[in-house]
């Protein structure tokens, strides 16, 4: 199937918008805003992006037979989509996961997602999917320690809505693709060697790798170590 597109000029939140209008949209409704007022990231940050430069999206996802326990499912599709769009643009630079799913290319931070699933029984009913990708932007304002944009990266300006179409319907592809769980891992910002974390519990910096990332999305780390989002944190270097 292909996705089905909505366009805004402007609106505070694409997440907010889907959520109060999801029932009058199919599975793969895409909403792509120019302008987003107050668009919201993980921990209840918000997503920096000057207006008609940058993909600020939210995805309307109806997986099927997806079990709560098991939604990170849905992060490992969407963030697997991701790169392999900005892979093809990048080269020879490879774009890469940060668990749980921001998207870094070297140490910087290209793209944040934010999955809000709702549960029914067992299952997951619906998944919105925010995507802020920095594409065209060159200047930051806010105080985060490490944006990037496509840009940046290649010296190229890009065509907004090509990149909209491809990222929606990769999405959809992986999200009916199986067994891309040794996949996700393989594209895992530092998946390979030892790193520094910081537990945010106790404020103990260890150096770890990692094992492998639960259906739920826990990080098991060397060293019997397992967190959920917020327990433990990268340390740049």
């Amino acid at each position: 199937m292909k996705p089905y597109i909505i366009t805004l000029d402007s609106t505070s939140s694409t997440n907010t918008y889907l959520s109060e209008n999801a029932a009058q949209f199919p599975h793969g409704a895409v909403v792509v805003a120019r302008d987003q007022t107050a668009g919201r990231g993980q921990r209840g940050n918000t997503w920096e992006s000057a207006p008609g430069e940058n993909i600020t999206l939210s995805m309307l996802l109806r997986p099927q037979e997806v079990e709560a326990r098991e939604q990170f499912r849905i992060s490992e599709a969407v963030s697997l989509a991701i790169v392999e769009t900005l892979d093809a643009l990048l080269q020879p630079l490879e774009a890469r996961i940060k668990w749980p799913n921001d998207i870094y290319v070297g140490d910087q931070k290209v793209c944040g997602i934010l999955i809000e699933n709702v549960v029914k029984g067992t299952l997951i009913d619906q998944s919105i999917v925010g995507i802020g990708l920095n594409v065209n932007q060159t200047q930051w304002l806010s105080d985060a320690p490490n944006p990037v944009s496509l840009r940046q990266l290649t010296g190229k300006e890009y065509r907004l809505d090509l990149l909209v179409e491809q990222l929606a319907q990769r999405i959809l592809d992986f999200l009916d693709e199986e067994d891309i769980h040794q996949k996700y891992l393989n594209k895992l910002w530092r998946g390979e060697g030892e790193w520094p974390y910081k537990d945010t519990a106790t404020g103990n910096i260890f150096t770890a790798s990692i094992v492998d990332v639960e259906p739920d999305g826990t990080l098991v780390l060397s060293g019997s170590r397992r967190y959920l989002f917020k327990e433990v944190t990268f340390l740049l270097e």
